[in-house]
């Protein structure tokens, strides 16, 4: 039974920040990339940042990197996703996302909304 279930979104002004969670079960967290994807409204779902099994290794799109943070807890089966500087293009539904460490998907999350406007 493999569940993720974020948290975090809301709305927030231009220059605000947000620290989005996905707790995670019915897999082994601690064997699982981790990721994070964002679809704005009328588009398709973008990768923004993944993150290693161990937390060793983290990437970012471009359009995030110096202002998104990724991180794990494995003792908590927690990723998250600090966001910092948002601006009005990350609006959109956020969905977090696991995969086995050698590929193949474990699942996704429902996702949540993080709306930024003034």
């Amino acid at each position: 039974q493999v569940q993720l279930v974020e948290s975090g979104g809301g709305l927030v002004q231009p220059g605000g920040s947000l620290r989005l969670s996905c707790a995670v079960s019915g897999f082994t967290f601690d064997r699982a990339v981790m990721s994070w994807y964002h679809q704005a409204p009328g588009k398709e779902r973008e990768l923004v940042a993944f993150i290693s099994s161990t937390g060793g290794t983290t990437n970012y799109a471009d359009s995030v990197k110096g202002r998104f943070t990724i991180s794990r807890d494995n003792a908590k089966n927690t990723v998250y996703l600090q966001m910092n500087n948002l601006k009005p293009e990350d609006t959109g539904v956020y969905y977090c996302k696991a995969v086995r460490r050698y590929g193949g998907t474990l699942g996704w999350g429902q996702g949540t909304q993080v709306t930024v406007s003034s």
